[in-house]
């Protein structure tokens, strides 16, 4: 896992906080906060990097083109925390073909091939009822759980969510799709892998400055 880097020379140290959790801003005068400064080495490689290169690689986070260029070309970032809401107002900003375009990219969460067989079925016969109803993939982001329990928080959300209508459903899935975007954007800037994501290709790409066609 990459570390943040040193502030530079003349800057403050932010606040040290408990992985996983966001640092609270630091105060100034007035009613703007200052900018939490947890610069990675990822983080600047996303900034100096093509527009190409880094459109691509948050195609990988988020399979929405609008997205994608909207965060780049906003480019730099001076710390994660700007990065993340910057991508939470683009997804919120996004219209249902954007955001069915990125669902398009998606793949269900499954479980272990070595997982009993009946498992198998049942969330097999749950995904397919999901997809019946709505007409897109089930997703949901499972960065809070341990993967012994996304079988359990799958098979409920889906059950859960068969009882929305569509339009509760696609507030619901647009939020879940946000959420998956942030924990993906987290991995490939500071290579944090995550408990849904089994690899750490693109998290790797940025932070250890692998090339990889990117740069």
């Amino acid at each position: 896992m990459s570390r943040p880097s040193e502030s530079p020379a003349g800057l403050p140290e932010p606040p040290r906080q408990r992985r996983g959790r966001p640092a609270a801003p630091a105060r100034t005068r007035g009613r703007t906060p200052a900018v939490v400064s947890d610069r990675t080495p990822g983080l600047d490689r996303f900034n100096s990097a093509s527009t190409a290169a880094a459109e691509d690689a948050l195609l990988g986070c988020f399979a929405s083109v609008r997205w994608a260029q909207r965060l780049a070309a906003h480019r730099p970032y001076p710390a994660l925390d700007a990065l993340l809401a910057a991508a939470d107002e683009a997804a919120y900003d996004l219209a249902p073909e954007d955001l069915g375009e990125a669902l398009a990219a998606e793949v269900s969460p499954g479980l272990h091939r070595t997982a009993p067989h009946s498992a198998h079925l049942a969330l097999s016969a749950a995904h397919a009822a999901y997809e019946c109803r709505f007409g897109h993939v089930f997703v949901m982001c499972l960065d809070s759980f341990r993967p012994s329990e996304h079988p359990d928080q799958v098979l409920a959300g889906i059950r859960t969510r068969l009882g929305h209508d569509r339009d509760e459903e696609r507030v619901v899935t647009a939020d879940e799709m946000r959420r998956l975007a942030r924990g993906r954007i987290i991995e490939l800037v500071t290579g944090t892998l995550r408990a849904d994501e089994p690899t750490g290709i693109r998290a790797e790409a940025w932070t250890e400055g692998r090339t990889e066609g990117r740069f």
